[in-house]
């Protein structure tokens, strides 16, 4: 069985108001040119940022002192039109990995998580108790939040209940250092930054980025696996190969 795991772009789609929208437009219609024999062809065209709906972080994403991953420079390698040559996503092999869901929503007994909930190291390790499943290290963990039920009210996804700044639930740091020590590659939620929101130090991006090397992955839709109740699976993903990109937008999909 294969569950898709993206949300859908459209026009008017929930973006991090740091990113550029999606842009949806129509270039040719069909009649538009019309050729022997009654053929036509329509066509459109998109523009986007690398950060917007389901995508992966690519690990030269966040820097901190300057530096990235492995203590190399971000300065020298970059330019505007050439990205980042160190560690940008089209150097990230395809995922085809074991995928572990947390269902944290479920497990604490509500549709949703509330806009401020931060998910601590004590959640976690209940939540893969209470569903049976030990976190290995190359794993690819995902957190549901519930948070994919308000993908079409864009409002109330990227600011929560506060109808303020960016804001939603994830984990604070604690919860972060707890999935770098389990050795995964990559982290993904249902939310638009990850982590819980508010915090303008973003500090589990540091932490999963720059100090550990691990990929974020964000704005996915776990609704259907949580629903089955499917918490392992083969977890399969790429990103687009944009030369110096710090990030892609991706289609992943859970294989059972």
């Amino acid at each position: 069985r294969v569950f898709d795991l993206a949300q859908p772009y459209f026009a008017g789609m929930p973006h991090h108001p740091t990113h550029p929208p999606f842009l949806y437009g129509m270039v040719k219609k069909h009649g538009d040119l019309v050729s022997a024999g009654g053929i036509s062809a329509a066509a459109d065209a998109i523009a986007l940022g690398c950060h917007v709906g389901t995508h992966i972080d690519a690990l030269c994403h966040f820097s901190c002192g300057g530096k990235l991953f492995g203590g190399v420079k971000a300065q020298p390698s970059q330019s505007d039109t050439g990205g980042i040559k160190k560690y940008s996503v089209d150097t990230i092999a395809p995922f085809f990995r074991r995928g572990v869901l947390l269902d944290v929503a479920t497990h604490l007994g509500g549709k949703a998580l509330p806009t401020d909930f931060a998910i601590t190291p004590g959640h976690l390790e209940a939540v893969a108790k209470a569903q049976r499943v030990k976190i290995e290290p190359g794993d690819v963990v995902l957190l549901r939040t519930g948070w994919a039920r308000y993908w079409k009210d864009a409002g109330r996804y990227i600011s929560g209940s506060r109808g303020v700044a960016v804001s939603g639930p994830g984990p604070e740091i604690a919860g972060a250092r707890w999935l770098s020590e389990c050795g995964v590659v990559a982290v993904g939620s249902v939310t638009v930054a990850f982590e819980r929101l508010p915090d303008p130090e973003m500090p589990v991006h540091v932490h999963l980025l720059v100090e550990s090397g691990i990929h974020i992955i964000e704005a996915l839709n776990l609704q259907e696996l949580a629903r089955e109740r499917i918490y392992e699976f083969v977890f399969v993903a790429a990103p687009l190969k944009i030369i110096g990109a710090t990030g892609s937008p991706i289609r992943p999909l859970a294989l059972v």
